[in-house]
């Protein structure tokens, strides 16, 4: 009995030892949990953004360019919109977002136990972090505070972050948040800058399939751009409604339909390609207008969509045709107005390939499209278009230039020269203006690149840009008054504040009206029977060709009454091209752009400068026979070629 006593003592003595253990190590584990979960939550606080944020976020100030019509032509830095609410927006477009990118938004406490469930099956199948379970408030935690990188230490930020802006907020504040900061892709933040940029439209306004484009995008911005494919965009909505008719905002029937009648209805806006040679050089101007702004600006250009698009399309055309044959695969074009606005300005064959603008950025040799400037200086200087001058071989310093093909005539005009683009006869001319005259007159035109003071100078040896060149032709479109090329006519800020706007046209007459009419003269000729003939736009033109050394460049810089348009074709490799001179590709692709560009508007004549008109004893130059043609809008009697020389041309 005394040995079952002591058995039965000892039970439950045992019993309290191990409940007293089990308590202590409860309490031990207890308080390491919670200091373990303290210096979580301090790893987790540790460096976390501040909430006012939440209020102000940094961003680069955008600077969107517009085309004269008012088109959007492209958007630099970060685009916001005007802040919207879930009140003010269309219920479809709000149900799209939700169904999308949260569908029980409305159900969870800012963290989605759910989605995380999810989330982990899918990253433990595939052993690698693939899902986060994120909600629309992680995300917004996500975009305004955190970066984008895949950490469990950011993740759990997230969900702190989470936590705190549904105690701040409500859900539609919450998701107002949200469509106001989210990035859409293609420089645009928020869902109106969004709606603004794809549709041309605020977001109040956009369709049931557009609100499903919207929406769509958020998961990959770049691959469902519908400026960029707008099949992907396409097949991405369709899906959007799918998720739609899955969160119960619509039925099968309404999303068939509005997937079937959406696209039609429609109107995204077209690709950003058009103009980006243009709207780079741009750019690089408006902190000279304004200085360097921390506010939005709106830019208005002087481009005509019309017209570039005309440019870029035909100058593909040509190059595509002729191109291989030529050896030739690169072009420029230019095309201002006679004071100077640029409609149009193509740097290049393909953007997307190379950004390098050839318009403004490349020097090359302009050949015998220099020598206006040769011909406009010995006019100042007393010769006249009815001045003879020898056209045989010469030397200057042991230098000889040569006529193309070895020809010479003779006794010529200057006009005959001039149209025929005789060597001899230009160095002559600049050697007996002189050469510091010649390049006085370059200058004063707008040339600023550097010029070779040598006898090659008359025969454009040094190189210049087209935009240049084709400024300086303007000159002669403008009744003598000076040409700024120029591509902005107006800045202003978000609100509607000028900060700039164009004001005069340059600095003034920088040629004699009588020089001007004598070059509009000899100019004519060029395209009426010298090496420009041929073209015909049925309308007065006057112009010139030019060929650089061993057929690296070739150029055609003409204008009519209304357009004023410079081209150049070359290799960028600067390689010789296949006997391409001024009066092939350029004078063809310079005609069928002012072709299609002056389509349907009435010919006018050349503009002739008033003061010569009323000029009693003009110098005989056969201005009278000028002033008729122009009048009536004819050709000009004067720049007739000798009968003996009809159809002879010479270019280089």
């Amino acid at each position: 009995m005394g040995k079952k006593q002591s058995a039965t003592t000892k039970k439950p003595g045992g019993k309290r030892r191990w409940a007293r253990r089990l308590l202590r190590w409860t309490a031990v584990l207890t308080s390491w949990s919670v200091l373990a979960a303290f210096i979580v939550l301090g790893w987790l606080l540790y460096d976390l953004p501040g909430i006012d944020r939440l209020e102000s976020t940094t961003r680069r100030p955008s600077v969107t360019l517009l085309a004269a019509d008012g088109s959007i032509l492209a958007s630099y830095g970060d685009l916001y919109g005007q802040a919207v609410t879930v009140e003010n927006l269309p219920t479809h477009l709000v149900q799209a977002i939700v169904a999308t990118e949260d569908r029980r938004f409305y159900k969870h406490f800012g963290v989605d136990p759910r989605g995380l469930l999810r989330a982990m099956y899918v990253n433990t199948s595939e052993w690698r972090l693939v899902q986060g379970g994120s909600t629309i408030t992680q995300q917004l935690a996500k975009n305004v505070f955190l970066t984008p990188d895949r950490t469990l230490r950011r993740k759990g930020q997230e969900m702190l972050l989470a936590l705190w802006l549904e105690q701040r907020f409500t859900k539609d504040q919450i998701l107002s948040l949200y469509m106001n900061r989210v990035y859409f892709g293609a420089g645009t933040y928020g869902v109106d800058a969004a709606s603004q940029r794809f549709f041309g439209k605020p977001a109040a306004f956009v369709t049931p399939y557009e609100a499903a484009m919207l929406a769509g995008l958020l998961r990959a911005p770049s691959s469902y751009n519908p400026i960029a494919d707008d099949e992907a965009a396409d097949q991405r909505a369709h899906l959007v409604l799918q998720n739609m008719v899955a969160s119960e905002f619509l039925t099968q029937e309404e999303a068939d339909k509005i997937a079937g009648e959406g696209r039609s209805q429609s109107n995204v806006v077209e690709s950003d390609r058009t103009g980006q040679h243009f709207a780079d050089w741009v750019m690089d101007q408006v902190s000279s207008y304004v200085g360097f702004v921390d506010r939005d600006l709106v830019v208005v250009t002087t481009l005509d969509p019309k017209l570039q698009r005309l440019a870029q399309v035909e100058l593909v055309r040509v190059l595509d045709e002729d191109g291989p044959e030529k050896m030739t695969s690169q072009a420029a074009l230019v095309s201002m107005s006679p004071d100077g606005a640029v409609k149009a300005m193509v740097g290049g064959r393909d953007y997307s390939h190379s950004q390098f603008n050839r318009a403004t950025q490349s020097l090359r040799q302009p050949g015998s499209a220099f020598k206006a400037f040769v011909f406009l200086a010995a006019l100042e200087h007393g010769l006249t278009p009815e001045t003879v001058m020898h056209d045989s071989p010469l030397s200057v310093d042991g230098w000889k230039p040569d006529n193309y093909q070895g020809r010479y005539f003779g006794d010529v005009t200057l006009r005959d020269a001039f149209a025929r683009s005789l060597n001899s006869v230009a160095v002559q001319v600049s050697e007996q203006t002189g050469r510091q005259r010649v390049t006085e007159m370059a200058r004063r035109l707008g040339i600023t690149a550097d010029l070779t003071p040598g006898p090659s100078l008359a025969l454009g040896s040094s190189g210049v840009s087209l935009l240049e060149l084709t400024g300086a032709y303007a000159t002669l479109d403008n009744g003598g008054q000076g040409v700024w090329p120029r591509g902005i006519e107006e800045i202003r800020d978000r609100n509607g504040a000028v900060l700039y706007r164009r004001d005069g046209n340059g600095p003034g007459q920088v040629l004699n009206p009588l020089q001007v009419a004598q070059m509009l003269d000899m100019m004519s000729a060029v395209v009426e029977w010298g090496t420009g003939r041929g073209i015909n736009l049925g309308r007065p033109v006057a112009g010139k060709t030019g060929t650089g050394q061993d057929y690296r460049d070739a150029w055609f810089v003409g204008f009519s009454a209304e357009l004023v348009t410079g081209v150049w074709v070359g290799n960028d490799d600067n390689s010789p091209m296949k006997g391409v001179t001024g009066g092939g590709l350029p004078a063809r692709l310079w005609q069928a752009y002012m072709g299609a560009a002056l389509k349907g508007e009435p010919a006018r004549p050349l503009p002739f400068p008033a003061a010569i008109a009323m000029n009693t004893e003009p110098e005989p130059s056969g201005l009278d026979g000028l002033i008729t043609s122009i009048f009536s809008g004819g050709a000009s009697s004067s720049s007739a070629a000798p009968a003996n020389q009809q159809r002879s041309g010479n270019e280089k």
